[in-house]
């Protein structure tokens, strides 16, 4: 993908636009906001465009020495410069792709923090086993990227693990990494209480939802059913106490979000309605894109729930993520977290490795 000399001087030109302006005495602080949050986005842009034009600049002076236009140039000079030519022209490709990538569409969802939510699937207590291993894997995973995890409800199984569990994540770039993990996740494995030595294979589905603002999201309190009870289940001596427990039931989309986690019904109702929003936002994204997927599906899959995507295979030692036929026999270190970083990056570079392709295919 070729980007024109006019293309890399307008981003410079509003990079530094944007920085003198935020220089400005008299700026307003809503507009420095805005400013900031623009030149943020454009200074990696320019950054990268200043090196593709570095790079073209000295490949042209070299031309110049090396092709013997330059009558003063003696001999030897233009040998070093054909060298460094060899060694710019390696680099340039590299540059113009790197500019590319920055140039390609964003998903406006990609600075957000995120929102997972991990639920047992077929298997039985296995799978709610199997669904608290992953909880575990992402909170090791958050854990190397500097991102903050925090538990927003669970519902545990008597043997351990969680039939569901939901979790934000907040942190630099968290939707842009995790988004590709949503859909169905299956595991291969003997179970502890198998006496026989059998494979059992079981699965729980993951979803990542951008977490929105609160203006992304306009719920008017007449949309909102709210029930307030008493909670039930495992969850400390205040459960059966006290009238604490949220269920939240959006009435135009039917959506329903029950948490009872906490001791304070104050409490409950926030995070249910964190959730709810984010559950809102996600559909509304899924509908505005919904197009644009059915005209062109990346290898790495549409993000449905139901879609399998990986398989976890414990005798084998591997895991296989089945969109781009990746397998790596290094499933502990993969589950421990800071493996999962290979599969992730792997799963991004395909993504924008399949958007460059349809750049190049309509430019």
């Amino acid at each position: 993908m070729h980007i024109s000399p006019e293309r890399i001087a307008q981003i410079e030109a509003r990079r530094d636009e944007v920085q003198a302006s935020m220089t400005r005495a008299d700026l307003a602080p809503d507009a420095f906001v805005k400013l900031s949050k623009e030149y943020a986005e454009i200074e990696p842009v320019a950054r990268a465009a200043h090196e593709v034009r570095r790079l073209r600049q000295e490949l042209a002076a070299l031309d110049y020495m090396a092709g013997g236009v330059d009558a003063d140039a003696d001999p030897l000079m233009r040998e070093m410069a054909q060298e460094e030519m060899q060694l710019l022209k390696s680099q340039l490709p590299q540059a113009e792709r790197a500019l590319a990538l920055q140039l390609l569409p964003r998903d406006a969802a990609d600075a957000r923090p995120a929102m997972i939510e991990i639920r047992a699937g077929t298997g039985g207590d296995e799978a709610a086993l199997f669904a608290g291993d992953l909880f575990r894997m992402y909170q090791r995973y958050a854990d190397t990227q500097g991102w903050k995890m925090e538990m927003l409800s669970a519902n545990a199984s008597e043997q351990g693990g969680f039939k569901e569990v939901v979790a934000s994540i907040n942190g630099v770039g968290v939707f842009a990494k995790l988004k590709f993990e949503s859909g169905v996740h299956r595991v291969q494995r003997v179970p502890a209480t198998e006496s026989g030595g059998r494979i059992h294979t079981s699965a729980a589905t993951v979803a990542i939802l951008p977490e929105p603002e609160e203006v992304d999201v306009q719920i008017a309190d007449g949309d909102l059913k709210i029930d307030i009870y008493r909670a039930s289940g495992a969850g400390g001596q205040h459960v059966n106490t006290t009238d604490s427990a949220v269920r939240i039931t959006h009435l135009p989309t039917g959506t329903v979000v029950i948490q009872q986690d906490e001791r304070s019904q104050h409490k409950n109702k926030a995070k249910a309605m964190q959730v709810l929003r984010a559950r809102l936002y996600e559909a509304e994204r899924e509908r505005t894109h919904s197009e644009q997927a059915g005209a062109r599906k990346a290898m790495v899959g549409s993000g449905d729930r139901s879609e399998r995507i990986r398989t976890y295979n414990f005798p084998q030692g591997r895991v296989t993520d089945h969109r781009i036929n990746l397998t790596l026999h290094r499933l502990p270190e993969i589950l421990e977290g800071p493996g999962l970083s290979d599969v992730i990056d792997a799963l991004v570079a395909e993504d924008e490795a399949a958007r460059l392709a349809q750049l190049d295919g309509v430019s």
